[in-house]
């Protein structure tokens, strides 16, 4: 399984339930990644989403301890819920937020990490994969600069 995640350079990731600055490459970067796929993500995060919509051309999992009914997603709520319908699937992504991430990392061994190099105060943060003996990065798949913050697209895998 696979992650995607934006991160700034103190691995934040978010607060109040959204990104404080999102660039339109990692934006173009996440739907080139993760359209086809299955996505994994919480309940918060799909509401963050435009309209509180599921993404369109993916598979959308929901992640969520509520007995609630989204539609057009499918609904689980465990961790190994999650993992048993990622084998249905060609492709499947954990697309956050924050909780999400914490419990799905274990089981993933691809990170697509965008490293956006600014700094605003963040609440949620994600676990800074360059001090994880179990993570290396495998190669920079692109960087650019975007409104003056420089930002690179970087592929982890964990370490077998």
């Amino acid at each position: 399984m696979e992650l995607i995640v934006a991160v700034y350079d103190d691995w934040g990731i978010g607060k109040d339930g959204t990104q404080p600055i999102a660039l339109s490459a990692d934006r173009k970067f996440f739907r080139e990644t993760t359209k086809g796929a299955m996505v994994i993500v919480g309940r918060k995060t799909l509401a963050d989403f435009p309209g509180g919509r599921p993404l369109p051309n993916r598979v959308n999992v929901v992640m969520t301890r509520q007995d609630a009914e989204i539609p057009d997603v499918v609904i689980c709520h465990s961790p190994e819920e999650a993992v048993e319908l990622a084998k249905t699937a060609e492709r499947a992504m954990v697309i956050g937020g924050g909780s999400i991430y914490k419990q799905m990392l274990p089981y993933c061994d691809t990170a697509y990490i965008t490293k956006v190099h600014t700094a605003p105060e963040s609440d949620t943060f994600f676990p800074n994969l360059d001090t994880d003996p179990q993570w290396k990065l495998a190669e920079v798949l692109q960087s650019g600069e975007e409104n003056g913050i420089s930002y690179e697209m970087c592929l982890y895998k964990k370490a077998n």
